[in-house]
């Protein structure tokens, strides 16, 4: 079998969940501090970026991350480039059984129509060849759904699925990330306008599976016809800012779709704790979300 053809099989089927680890340039000094890193333990970017591969470094060769329970990790692209366990990430992360995507958007554009559509790619291409050189298997890319704006949906949908045709023709599998924000007052129209429009690009893509990374639904089981729709690979959900007690128990109520989480993953690794401690804080975390992602 090709590493394509297991990889495929891993998401296809593997019992577990996709942890995200692609936290980019804006979101990055937050998931620092988080992990007990103040602003002030870096002057630039470069130490900046260098902090947050060694904390990703430390997950990725943890005992407890492996293809057992974490069947893909989501990659920030310096973290792609980058190497831990002295091995390039892909080639260790495949290794281990877990199956490499890219994070490949470039930010959110201002909202308009209630929604943030991705900013402008032209370097996607590029970006994917390089991707594909390294072994890795698939990408995502986020845009933010705030409002039940009819016109902002069909725009984030119909955006969303003419990039997965430019990430597709270089044989990689694209995750579309439509996230409805759950703070929205809108939420579950949005959700419902999300699911419609979805459906109907579903049915007039013409290409190989595609994955969706959704926010949980309002209505639990509202997504089950992405779940059971022929051109979906894998549905897969963030955290979207629940603490992850609460994500776990949003997620077990919608049978079928597995976790991606980022925050919810991390939320309790710290810096200054000891090898032990990080391995079993870290193993902990992807038991619960394991749990659920299989309940």
């Amino acid at each position: 079998m090709t590493a394509n053809a297991a990889m495929l099989d891993q998401i296809k089927s593997g019992q577990g969940f996709i942890a995200a680890l692609d936290q980019s340039g804006g979101s990055t000094p937050k998931a620092l501090k988080g992990y007990g890193i103040e602003g002030d333990a870096f002057s630039n970017d470069e130490e900046m970026f260098g902090l947050i591969h060694d904390m990703r470094s430390r997950i990725i060769t943890s005992p407890c991350f492996n293809g057992q329970k974490v069947i893909g990790a989501i990659l920030f692209e310096r973290t792609m480039d980058g190497d831990a366990g002295g091995k390039p990430v892909p080639a260790l992360l495949w290794e281990r059984g877990v199956v490499p995507f890219l994070k490949v958007d470039k930010g959110l554009e201002d909202e308009a129509d209630g929604v943030q559509l991705m900013k402008a790619n032209p370097g996607i291409d590029d970006l994917c060849a390089r991707a594909v050189a390294k072994g890795v298997f698939g990408t995502k890319m986020r845009s933010v759904i705030n409002l039940a704006n009819e016109a902002g949906v069909k725009a984030i949908v119909a955006q969303q699925f003419a990039e997965a045709a430019r990430i597709a023709a270089h044989g990689l599998v694209p995750i579309i990330e439509p996230e409805v924000n759950i703070k929205s007052a809108e939420r579950d129209a949005a959700d419902r306008l999300l699911l419609k429009e979805t459906l109907a690009a579903l049915d007039a893509w013409t290409g190989a599976p595609v994955m969706l990374k959704l926010s949980l639904p309002t209505e639990a089981g509202l997504f089950q016809p992405l779940v059971d729709h022929p051109k979906v690979l894998r549905v897969v959900a963030l955290s979207g800012g629940f603490a992850r007690p609460e994500a776990c128990v949003e997620l077990a109520k919608n049978p079928g779709i597995i976790a991606s989480f980022s925050r919810a993953l991390l939320e309790d690794l710290r810096h200054q704790m000891s090898d032990d401690e990080f391995n079993a804080s870290l193993g902990g975390a992807i038991d619960e979300i394991h749990a659920a992602s299989v309940a």
